[in-house]
């Protein structure tokens, strides 16, 4: 009798042990010996990038909410709110100009830059109206011009003015990107430099004078990148490296079938898929791999020349006095973080 019960209570506590096990697997990181976190907050920006298709796709299904995480996408409509956001601790990810990464480095937020969306070419761009009589930018003097402060818009046109001679000439206004398009509407702005989708409602009646791809040929460079608070990245590194693997599933199907992505694109924003497509193919899309050469983060034993390039443009901001400090190089390229792209290949390398 002793015998029999002994057994039973061996096969109960085998149960018990097992239904522990199997209900930490679910929700724990088995790197950090840390349990995940019951949801996670994205700020993302709407437009026609690699994020809006993983979302549409339900990668974030595939990488988060098949541990037991609930996904939330917050939709900022500049970094500079982002930014408030990570500094709350609200959000835990953030899409955002490399200008506003620039603003949260040199204002000490506790993030770090882990990916790149897109190098901005032609999705960014400086319009004019039609029948304007504005044909070069120094026609520019004296005119209103709107763009949205702190942005990388921001930064490309302050360029374009100082290499005209002309950036004390015009009239710069802070706007955002809807108050853009109802300002041009009624008439109110000469000029905008804003980035799609409201790039393509001012091209209806208007123009490119000059773009990001074209400065991109003069040494300015933009780009959206993706920055995620240190805290959260610390606790939960094979969470972002899973939101980067997600990232490039997404970025496949664009590379793999530019229609389809088109039509997730048009679907999710409410554009029409030539639009989508034309929108995609304003920027370049780089591949973990890429990410990881000498032009961008480099490894984790020899920083890309990313980190100066974000040095570069943070000396001039400070020069134009939008921020009050700019970081060292050497604060740059431990800012600019390829850990978690290593982490991703492995983890794809796997799938």
């Amino acid at each position: 009798m002793l015998s029999f019960l002994r057994r039973i209570l061996i096969l109960l506590l085998i149960a018990i042990l097992s239904s522990t096990l199997i209900g930490c697997g679910n929700n724990q990181d088995k790197d950090a010996g840390e349990e995940y976190p019951q949801e996670v907050n994205f700020g993302i920006l709407r437009v026609p990038n690699e994020e809006t298709i993983a979302i549409a796709e339900g990668f974030f299904d595939k990488y988060f909410r098949d541990k037991g995480i609930k996904t939330n996408f917050i939709v900022f409509d500049s970094g500079v709110d982002a930014n408030k956001a990570l500094a709350s601790g609200s959000i835990d990810f953030a899409t955002m100009g490399n200008t506003n990464a620039i603003i949260a480095l040199s204002r000490e937020l506790k993030v770090e830059m882990v990916w790149i969306h897109e190098v901005l070419g032609e999705i960014e761009a400086l319009a004019v109206k039609n029948n304007s009589g504005i044909n070069r930018i120094e026609d520019l003097e004296g005119q209103k011009i709107a763009t949205p402060f702190a942005s990388t818009s921001h930064y490309i046109l302050l360029n374009i003015l100082k290499e005209a001679g002309i950036e004390d000439k015009v009239q710069l206004l802070d706007m955002q990107t809807a108050e853009i398009v109802a300002a041009w509407e009624r008439g109110d702005i000469s000029a905008a430099y804003t980035w799609q989708p409201s790039l393509g409602k001012l091209l209806e009646s208007g123009e490119i004078l000059v773009s990001s791809e074209d400065m991109i040929k003069k040494g300015f460079i933009t780009a959206n990148v993706n920055v995620v608070r240190k805290e959260f990245a610390n606790k939960y590194p094979d969470l972002v490296a899973s939101f980067i693997a997600c990232l490039t599933e997404g970025a496949n199907i664009y590379r793999e079938d530019p229609n389809k992505a088109a039509t997730i694109v048009a679907e999710q924003l409410g554009i029409s898929k030539e639009d989508a497509l034309l929108q995609m193919q304003g920027s370049l899309w780089l591949k973990p791999e890429e990410l990881l050469g000498s032009d961008y983060f480099g490894s984790s034993d020899a920083p890309g020349a990313f980190g100066s390039i974000m040095k570069d443009t943070s000396d001039f901001l400070l020069d134009q006095g939008s921020i009050d400090n700019s970081p060292s190089l050497e604060e740059f390229n431990k800012f600019v973080n390829p850990l978690y792209i290593e982490k991703a290949l492995e983890i794809l390398n796997k799938n």
